[in-house]
């Protein structure tokens, strides 16, 4: 007989099923946005006695509030209307990036409650003064949710470079190596507040954020595998297959923006050369146009102004982008399989200039034969796709995944 099995962990007791139950009520309501009783009942295959003790759990719980009547048209008496509460536990995402840190506050429907962001060029500072700086911001946005009775119940982190076990290992962008991320900014959160319990902090790549903050709140429709690029100063990836983030064996997977494109091009901060962000990130695209590479968001501005407006060296500088976009992006596809491919960050304004070069290298480089001109699959983001809405989503849908564990940190 086969011992070599691995442990099957213990059988679930009513307690256990219960929070399941819970769970699921709870994530039908919100996916719903507002729904009955028997709608949920229907959704979930319970029955309708059994929805109804979760929901009155729920309510009770502050997860949950009821309005109103709805009439089916059939026979029988009107439902009250169930939507996820608007006050109660959240989530915190703080996203540190090169020349900005944005902090966010998402309820448990998805909404972002509450958003502060200072644009400050983050290179050559230490990094335990940049996460203070993040952890004064998230000081500020917690005042501003408790006056919305929101009560968050976690940060995450959305960091550049790659992120593992708590810690940056490196970004390259901002000199940072093994950084002990989430620790420094506890500590200065528990600076800011000493007199409050400390918030649990995580932390995730930047990218990866922002890829599952356009999976959940973007327009992709059914779309559930996507390769998702974000330009700012360097360039970022994340792969989605199935709905599910593609971490690499070590959690690095996605660093697009390092994949070398002319081994004898220019020396990138990665320490090799002629990467995909030397001809596609931010300082490349501006200073092909003429434009301080140095001038941040106003510098994207007017390098967009510059195109609309009709300028020869604008429009050339963020089209050969897009064929050194597309050449990397060709090899990923040829790699992954993805249904499409996501601009965002920087390259979501640049689109009319940027999508037609790098369209013409995908369509000539793609084996498959999916990925013909114009064919849609290279798409630019939607606004909601940002790293801090997905990394303060991340929070929340731990919440939606086991409320229980959260009725007290959401009171306390």
């Amino acid at each position: 007989m086969n011992t070599n099995h691995t442990s099957l962990g213990p059988k679930a007791d009513k307690e256990t099923v219960r929070r399941h139950n819970l769970s699921l009520v709870l994530r039908a309501v919100r996916d719903e946005g507002e729904v009955t009783r028997a709608g949920v009942a229907a959704r979930v295959g319970l029955t309708r006695a059994a929805v109804s003790s979760l929901v009155e759990q729920l309510l009770e719980s502050g997860f949950l509030s009821e309005s109103g009547k709805t009439f089916s048209g059939q026979a029988g008496r009107p439902g009250t209307v169930l939507k996820v509460t608007r006050s109660g536990p959240a989530g915190i995402g703080v996203e540190i990036n090169i020349d900005y840190v944005s902090v966010c506050v998402v309820d448990l429907s998805g909404t972002d409650r509450v958003r502060l962001t200072e644009h400050i060029d983050n290179r050559g500072a230490q990094p335990g003064e940049v996460l203070a700086r993040g952890a004064r911001i998230a000081a500020r946005t917690l005042e501003s949710a408790a006056e919305q009775e929101l009560f968050p119940v976690g940060v995450q982190l959305a960091l550049p470079g790659l992120v593992s076990g708590g810690s940056v290992r490196q970004a390259p962008n901002l000199g940072w190596n093994r950084v002990p991320a989430e620790e420094l900014f506890a500590r200065a959160m528990a600076e800011q507040r000493p007199d409050v319990a400390p918030l649990p902090v995580s932390s995730e790549n930047e990218a990866n954020l922002a890829a599952m903050a356009e999976l959940w709140f973007g327009g992709l429709g059914t779309l559930r595998s996507f390769l998702y690029l974000t330009g700012e100063i360097g360039v970022g990836g994340a792969l989605v297959l199935n709905g599910e983030l593609l971490r690499g064996a070590h959690g690095f997977a996605g660093e697009i923006g390092h994949v070398v494109v002319d081994a004898a091009g220019p020396l990138c901060r990665c320490g090799s050369r002629g990467c995909l962000e030397q001809y596609a990130g931010q300082s490349a695209l501006l200073r092909a146009a003429g434009i301080d590479e140095n001038s941040g968001v106003p510098g994207v501005a007017e390098l967009e102004h510059r195109a609309r407006g009709g300028d020869g060296r604008a429009i050339a500088a963020v089209e050969q982008a897009g064929v050194m976009l597309g050449r990397v992006l060709s090899g990923a596809v040829n790699l992954f399989d993805p249904d499409a491919v996501v601009l965002g960050g920087i390259y979501r304004e640049l689109m009319p200039w940027l999508s037609p070069s790098a369209d013409r290298e995908l369509t000539a480089r793609v084996v498959s034969g999916l990925w013909p001109r114009d064919s849609g699959r290279l798409r630019a983001s939607s606004s909601a796709g940002d790293a801090a809405r997905g990394a303060a989503a991340l929070v929340v849908r731990a919440v939606l995944a086991d409320p229980v564990a959260y009725v007290q940190r959401g009171t306390g």
